[in-house]
C-alpha cells in the first residue's frame, strides 16, 4: 500500500491483451501521482502479484481462466480491505459486476471504454483513498492528542474523586478509557509536599520549575510502582496526590519511607507525606483523603522528610493547652527594655511549653497561637520602634497566615528574629547617657518593687539630685515616677494573682504594709479589686 509521500500503487488484470496494454502504456499515470506496479492475465497470476507488490488500486475483469474476479475479489478483500477494486465488465456481466460491488468493489467500468473514461474512474478511486489517508491521519493526530493529554485527564478525574462519592459502576467506564491500572477496590491515599518549595524555587524561570516536578514525580511513581499499582498526580504546586491499592497500614508507610529517602538520595529536595485511612470502597477515597490532609498537616511538628500516618494524629480534645501568660508578659517587657538575651530566653521557654505537649494539639491550633503572639510582639515594638523596620517581618507574618504547611521551626525562627530586629533598634535608640540611667533606674525599680521607692530614694541610687531624676523619668518614660511605680506594681500583682498567691502575699511583696490599701490601688487602675480580677481571669464564679 501507499507509503508516506509516495505515488499510489496500480495493477491491471485482465485476459485480454489489447486492454491491459492501452490501460498501462497509453495514460501518464505518473502525472497523477500513480504508478503502474505490474499487470497479469488471469486471476492467479492476478492474487500473486497483489499478494507481492499490495497495490492501492487494482483494475480487473471479472471472466478470466483458471481464477475468475469473483473468486479473486474476496481474497483480495481480505488481505487488503482498504484496496480500491474497480471492475472491467462487459454489458453481459452486469449482474456479476453488480455481486463484485456488492463484495467490496468499489465501482465498474462498462467496456469497451476509452481512456478518458478508464482515467476519470481511477482519480475517482485515488481520491477516495486520499480522503481515507486524511481521515486515518486526523485520528492517529487525535489518537496522539487523547494519549498526551491523558495525564491530565486522570488528574482531573481523580481530583473528582477525591472530593466526590461515585458510584463503582460509573467508574468501570472511565477507569477503561483513561487506561487505570489499578483494581477497585483497597485504596489508600497519599499526599505529597516538596518541603520548601515555593521557597527555594519562587524566582526560579517556569521551566526550571517544571523540570524538577516532573523529576520527583518519575521517582515517585517509580517507587509506588516497584511495590503495588497506583496512580500518581499534580496537586497544586508543591504537591503530589497518590491513590494505591492496598490494605496493610505497615505496607503502606514502608512505602511512604521509601518515597522519603529515594526523593533526599536522588535530588537535593525532601519531601513530607500524610497517610490517608485505609478504604475498601471507591466512593470512600474523600475519607481517605480528608484523613491524608490531617496527617500531613503534622509535619509542622517534625520539619518535613517524613511520613505521619492518619493513625499518629490524636484524637480531638475538649480543652486546648497554653503557654504561661507570665512567660508572655516577661517576653513583652524584655522586648520593651529591648533585653534581646532575656527575650530570647522567654521565647525558647514558651517553645519548650509548647513543644513538650501530649498527645501534639492540632497544628492549626498551635499556628494560631503563634500568630497571636507574633502580633502582640510586633504591636509592643510599634510603641517603640518605626514601623518601616518591622514591616519585612510584619508582612512576612501576614503571606506566611496563607500558607498552611509552615514548620513549627519556621515559626519559632520568625519570633526570634523579630526579637533581635526589635531589640537591636531600641538599643540603638539608647544612645544618651540620661536614656541609659533612666532604663538602669527602670530596671532598679523593677528588681526593688517591695522597696519603699521614692524620687529621692531613686535619685539618690543613680546619683543625680531629685529634680532632675524626676524630670529625665518623665521625658524618657512618658510618666511620672509615681504613675510608673503603680503601673509595676500592678502589673507585677496580675501575675502574681494568676499565679495563685495570696493578695496578703502580694501586698507585702510590693511594698504595700497593708492589704486594704494595696487593695484599693488596685482596683483604682483596674476597676477590679484582685479578688475580683482572679476571678474574671480564671473563669471562677
Amino acid at each position: 500500500m501507499q507509503a508516506d509521500n509516495s505515488m499510489f500503487k496500480l495493477c491491471v488484470i485482465d485476459d485480454i491483451k489489447s486492454t491491459v496494454e492501452m490501460i498501462a502504456t497509453k495514460i501518464p499515470w505518473e502525472a497523477y501521482g500513480i504508478e503502474v506496479a505490474g499487470t497479469a492475465k488471469n486471476g492467479e497470476e492476478g492474487l500473486r502479484l497483489i499478494q507481492e507488490v499490495r497495490p492501492d488500486i487494482i483494475l480487473t475483469d471479472i471472466r478470466m481462466p483458471r481464477m475468475d474476479g469473483l473468486e479473486m475479489i474476496g481474497r483480495i478483500i481480505e488481505q487488503l480491505p482498504n484496496c480500491k477494486i474497480i471492475i472491467l465488465s462487459a454489458y453481459t456481466d452486469f449482474e456479476y459486476a453488480q455481486q463484485a460491488i456488492r463484495l467490496g468493489a468499489l465501482d465498474f467500468m462498462k467496456k469497451p471504454f476509452s481512456i478518458q473514461e478508464i482515467t476519470k474512474v481511477v482519480l475517482k478511486a485515488k481520491q477516495a483513498l486520499e480522503k481515507e489517508h486524511n481521515k486515518h491521519e486526523q485520528f492517529q493526530k487525535m489518537e496522539k492528542r487523547v494519549q498526551e493529554s491523558l495525564p491530565l485527564l486522570r488528574q482531573e478525574y481523580f481530583s473528582r474523586l477525591l472530593q466526590h462519592q461515585t458510584r463503582r459502576e460509573e467508574t468501570e467506564s472511565y477507569w477503561n478509557e483513561l487506561k487505570v491500572d489499578m483494581e477497585l477496590e483497597r485504596f489508600v491515599v497519599l499526599i505529597i509536599e516538596i518541603d520548601q518549595f515555593m521557597d527555594k524555587y519562587a524566582t526560579q524561570p517556569i521551566h526550571e520549575i517544571e523540570l524538577v516536578r516532573f523529576a520527583l514525580h518519575n521517582i515517585i511513581e517509580e517507587t509506588i510502582r516497584g511495590t503495588t499499582q497506583g496512580i500518581v498526580f499534580r496537586d497544586g504546586q508543591s504537591y503530589f496526590t497518590c491513590i494505591i491499592n492496598s490494605d496493610h497500614l505497615a505496607d503502606v508507610e514502608l512505602l511512604a519511607r521509601e518515597c522519603c529517602a529515594n526523593i533526599a538520595g536522588c535530588t537535593r529536595f525532601t519531601i513530607s507525606i500524610g497517610i490517608g485511612s485505609m478504604v475498601r470502597e471507591i466512593h470512600e477515597l474523600p475519607f481517605s483523603y480528608k484523613s491524608a490532609l490531617s496527617a500531613l498537616a503534622y509535619h509542622f511538628y517534625t520539619g518535613g522528610n517524613g511520613a505521619f500516618s492518619f493513625t499518629d494524629v490524636p484524637k480531638e480534645r475538649e480543652v486546648f493547652p497554653r503557654y504561661s501568660p507570665a512567660k508572655e508578659q516577661e517576653l513583652l517587657i524584655s522586648l520593651r527594655a529591648g533585653n534581646l538575651d532575656k527575650s530570647l530566653q522567654e521565647l525558647e521557654c514558651i517553645f519548650e511549653e509548647m513543644n513538650h505537649l501530649s498527645p501534639l494539639p492540632d497544628p492549626n491550633y498551635i499556628r494560631s497561637l503563634y500568630y497571636e503572639l507574633a502580633f502582640i510582639m510586633l504591636r509592643v515594638l510599634y510603641e517603640l520602634v518605626p514601623f518601616s523596620s518591622l514591616q519585612e517581618y510584619d508582612r512576612k507574618i501576614r503571606d506566611r497566615s496563607n500558607q498552611e504547611l509552615i514548620m513549627i521551626q519556621e515559626f519559632q525562627q520568625v519570633l526570634k528574629d523579630i526579637s533581635r530586629v526589635g531589640c537591636a533598634w531600641i538599643e540603638k535608640e539608647k544612645v544618651s547617657d540620661s536614656t541609659k540611667l533612666i532604663y538602669r533606674a527602670i530596671e532598679y525599680i523593677r528588681t526593688n518593687l517591695h522597696l519603699d521607692l521614692s524620687v529621692e530614694h531613686c535619685a539618690r541610687f543613680m546619683n543625680i539630685s531629685g529634680g532632675h531624676f524626676a524630670n529625665l523619668f518623665k521625658k524618657v518614660t512618658g510618666n511620672t515616677f509615681n504613675q510608673f511605680v503603680t503601673n509595676e506594681r500592678v502589673e507585677r500583682a496580675k501575675r502574681l494573682l494568676i499565679d495563685n498567691y495570696q493578695v496578703q502575699e502580694i501586698a507585702q511583696s510590693l511594698g504595700y504594709e497593708h492589704r486594704r490599701y494595696f487593695s484599693d490601688v488596685f482596683k483604682k487602675h483596674t476597676g477590679q479589686t484582685p479578688s475580683e480580677f482572679k476571678d474574671a481571669y480564671l473563669g471562677q464564679k
